[in-house]
């Protein structure tokens, strides 16, 4: 996992969660990108949180070059409320706060990743 997509400390990301700042949306997005990562391995699904970061993740086919077969992408306030429990995959999709295309797109298995299924 790239340096960049560390998980947080538990005191770091409830500190952020309580005030949510930019910086803490920040650390809040790399922190939940790192965790979805390592709940779901691989390099099919790209998950876009433009400006802060993205990550390859999900078992399947290994994308390398040029635009991914398979993309997510979201802005932070969603990709938070997703990981935290606060909105739905579906929710998500149906409002347009997500664009998804692709194969293995649908991370709705996977979410939430709060603290409790981070173990």
């Amino acid at each position: 996992m790239p340096v960049r997509l560390r998980p947080a400390t538990q005191d770091a990301v409830a500190a952020a969660l309580a005030s949510r700042t930019s910086a803490d949306d920040k650390l809040l997005v790399k922190h939940f990108l790192a965790v979805l990562a390592e709940r779901a391995p691989g390099a099919s699904v790209e998950v876009r949180v433009p400006p802060y970061a993205a990550a390859q993740v999900v078992p399947g086919v290994r994308h390398t070059r040029g635009t991914p077969p398979a993309v997510v992408e979201t802005d932070a306030a969603t990709w938070i409320a997703l990981a935290t429990g606060g909105t739905t995959w579906a929710e998500a999709v149906a409002a347009g706060a997500v664009v998804a295309s692709g194969e293995r797109t649908d991370l709705s298995a996977y979410l939430p990743l709060t603290p409790t299924n981070e173990d």
